[in-house]
């Protein structure tokens, strides 16, 4: 597996100002390194990206993720929580949506254990970003450079899974720590070829709130820049995310070998990750052997041997 020189960089070098960074960088970035030939290890391979790919910020989009939200599904606390970073967000920006080939069952794993990218991240030293599992649906994360975070899955289910985070920065770039709160509302649908394939389509909407007035003026200045780091994180997020898929599909015993070294993940969820691998692998193998059964021409009498019945 082959990632374009520069795609892991961007994943994982995409700090942003202030603490907005980390609350929209810490599901998906870490620190700064070098990605070419990352993965040649797993055996697949993906095209150039792109980055002319870029989301929105609209008050009008604002107001259809909150109205489109499962509000009685969530607890109080849930809801007061959301509402009150929501309603009033210091940067709201819907990041570019994706569609990648990728298996349901690992897309969802990951999505409600992202220390398991952290984990991949850490294996190929290329993060910092420590995550620990406090709770079953809270995980703690830190950057190493100031930045501190605690995220919390509110809500999930195959189609949208609700994420609201907590955190600060103590860094080099402020003189007292600021504080920052963030709503994710991260949003998934599933479409299968006629090869047996899935894509998922994923929207990520992010709403992020600074508690310090000279920080909430700054990210409010640089929010352009700030969305644009965002969105390039998000898209090669994606990519990375398919990869892991494919390298499933075509390299199992590798992926394997890797989720059981996967440090910052506990013992259940990498054995989780080995059960989902082994399934991905296993349901290729199925598609694979439909094809070729597809493709063999019908048996007929000419080809049996056997003569044809007369009418």
């Amino acid at each position: 597996m082959t990632v374009p020189g520069g795609s892991i960089q961007r994943i994982v070098g995409g700090r942003c100002a202030l603490a907005a960074a980390l609350l929209l960088t810490l599901v998906f970035s870490t620190t700064t390194a070098s990605a070419q030939g990352l993965l040649n290890r797993f055996g697949s391979a993906i095209g150039n990206s792109d980055d002319g790919q870029s989301g929105t910020a609209s008050i009008e989009r604002r107001r259809e993720v909150l109205a489109s939200l499962p509000m009685q599904r969530l607890t109080r606390d849930a809801q007061q929580r959301i509402l009150s970073i929501a309603n009033s967000p210091t940067i709201f920006r819907q990041l570019p949506t994706q569609a990648i080939s990728c298996d349901r069952d690992l897309f969802l794993l990951i999505a409600r254990n992202p220390e398991i990218l952290v984990g991949m991240w850490d294996v190929m030293g290329v993060t910092q970003v420590t995550t620990k599992r406090i709770a079953p649906y809270q995980l703690d994360a830190s950057d190493g450079s100031g930045t501190q975070c605690v995220v919390d899955l509110v809500y999930g289910d195959p189609n949208i899974h609700i994420y609201v985070a907590d955190g600060s920065y103590d860094g080099k770039l402020v003189a007292s720590p600021i504080k920052g709160r963030g709503v994710f509302v991260f949003r998934s649908t599933y479409a299968t070829s006629a090869t047996g394939q899935t894509t998922v389509t994923g929207t990520l909407d992010c709403f992020v709130q600074l508690d310090s007035l000279s920080a909430d003026l700054i990210a409010r200045t640089f929010s352009g820049f700030i969305g644009r780091s965002a969105d390039s994180n998000f898209v090669e997020t994606a990519r990375f995310l398919s990869q892991i898929s494919a390298a499933s599909q075509q390299n199992p015993h590798s992926m394997i070998d890797l989720a059981r070294r996967l440090p910052q993940v506990p013992p259940e969820t990498k054995q989780q990750f080995v059960e989902v691998v082994k399934n991905v692998n296993r349901r290729q193998q199925q598609r694979q052997q439909e094809l070729v059964q597809s493709s063999r021409p019908p048996r007929t009498a000419a080809n049996t041997g056997n003569r044809a019945p007369l009418e």
